[in-house]
């Protein structure tokens, strides 16, 4: 009786505890729970070709559920045909959110949403407007399940026919979930570098990843309003300084790499530089693909990587980094103080001072993390340090692309990669909401001077 009794206050307890999670808490375990149970699917013997490690399946199934792509064994040969299920799964939670499908479950069995499964989807997909956050995440569902279907479709015309209707349209259906989802897993040891000039292939892979990373509340707007003057002003700092950042990074690449032996001096014609360039400009920005080999790439190229990875995509969408949103928001910031003025304006529009404090603790946030995790990888690393900076800086912005040192690096280094790839796909700001307790300012302290710059 004594047993059963205490079982049940055990039971009551947790349950009092999990209700009054909040919306960070909440978002953080279930990326947690979801790699561990992608751990478990992936320790299956029927998952791998050969033994699978502990090690191996937790590193892969975190970079998964974070959307992430790095690897420490090759995906097409390592895992078999049940084992890269598993992986879409994984991807495809880890990419809308996996509060996404409890709410729509949620949803389904109760018939409306209550406060804090409205507050769980806003913080899923960061979205702080007024509007219904139901219908944005339904408009994050359709434009998901069409965007992969008309994915699917276009890169079968490229595979079917090479591999197969079976096998092409699952290698179809792999990468254009991976793709879609800012994952980056690939199922060829050299990612897409067959495929370096090949047009068909780098629209579709690009604009999947473009298109994911943007923010589903981007998505939304355009949908909904059509014309650009209507859009609201996040649509609008999306929209131009994506084109912007597109456009330099690939006049860099290029510029950069066209020399180089091991990389855009090796494609046949300039045609198949130009679309290698663009293809290696956007997927920093948390797609994780490669058309280039990145170990050889120049350390200039790599360190303006290393940048375009910290900026990553949209807020609110299947991509990492700190966001260009965020990145704007800072840049627009100092040039307003440069100018003399208290607050930057854009677009006839004035952003407010909580957005920019917002933004400068994202930012320092995400580079104590880094820093932190730089530091760490070069204790225990005797590599390169330039490599193990690109590694850990992919891992945090949950970007996949590697030097090619992953599979190489010692347990406590993979483990650190791990921590740094769930920290960058929850968020460090949500990582500091979730440790932090609320202080009310009951009390009001004189100002002091302080000497900076």
């Amino acid at each position: 009786m004594m047993p059963t009794l205490f079982g049940s206050q055990l039971l009551q307890r947790a349950k009092a505890q999990a209700l009054g999670l909040t919306p960070p808490q909440a978002l953080v375990l279930s990326y947690i729970g979801l790699s561990f149970i992608g751990t478990l699917l992936l320790k299956l013997p029927d998952a791998s070709h050969q033994p699978t490690s502990w090690l191996q399946a937790l590193f892969t199934a975190v970079s998964a559920s974070t959307v992430t792509g790095l690897v420490v064994v090759d995906t097409g040969t390592h895992f078999t045909l049940f084992g890269h299920w598993i992986l879409l799964v994984l991807m495809q939670c880890g990419g809308l959110g996996l509060m996404t499908f409890g709410i729509i479950v949620i949803h389904l069995t109760r018939g409306q949403l209550a406060l804090r499964h409205r507050a769980a989807l806003r913080e899923t997909f960061n979205h702080t407007g007024q509007g219904d956050i139901w219908r944005v995440m339904l408009w994050a569902v359709g434009f998901t399940a069409i965007m992969e279907l008309l994915g699917t479709a276009f890169l079968a015309l490229q595979w079917v026919p090479e591999m197969g209707w079976s096998k092409g349209l699952f290698y179809s259906l792999f990468h254009t979930l991976a793709a879609f989802n800012n994952a980056g897993f690939g199922l060829a040891p050299d990612s897409l570098m067959t495929y370096a000039g090949s047009p068909l292939v780098n629209i579709v892979i690009s604009l999947l990843f473009i298109s994911g990373g943007i923010g589903f509340v981007v998505i939304a707007d355009m949908i909904d309003k059509k014309r650009f003057r209507h859009f609201s002003l996040h649509t609008k700092l999306m929209l131009v300084g994506t084109l912007v950042i597109n456009l330099v990074a690939m006049t860099v690449i290029l510029i950069l790499e066209h020399g180089n032996p091991a990389t855009l001096a090796t494609l046949p014609d300039w045609s198949a530089k130009l679309w290698a360039s663009w293809f290696q400009a956007v997927t920093p920005r948390s797609a994780g693909f490669n058309t280039l080999d990145i170990g050889e790439l120049f350390p200039s190229t790599a360190f303006f990587i290393i940048g375009l990875m910290f900026i990553g995509g949209g807020s609110g969408s299947t991509a990492g980094g700190i966001k260009l949103s965020t990145f704007i928001v800072a840049l627009l910031a100092t040039w307003a103080f440069l100018q003399g003025r208290e607050r930057p304006v854009v677009f006839g529009r004035t952003i407010q001072l909580d957005i920019i404090r917002k933004s400068l603790a994202i930012i320092v946030i995400s580079l104590l993390c880094v820093s932190t995790g730089i530091f760490l990888l070069a204790v225990t690393e005797k590599e390169d340090f330039l490599d193990l900076a690109f590694e850990a800086v992919s891992a945090a912005a949950t970007v996949g692309l590697s030097r090619g040192i992953t599979a190489d690096l010692s347990a406590a280094g993979q483990g650190i990669l791990v921590v740094l790839m769930l920290i960058g796909r929850v968020g460090p700001l949500t990582i500091a909401f979730t440790l932090a307790k609320a202080h009310g300012e009951s009390i009001q302290y004189p100002a002091g001077q302080v000497n900076i710059g």
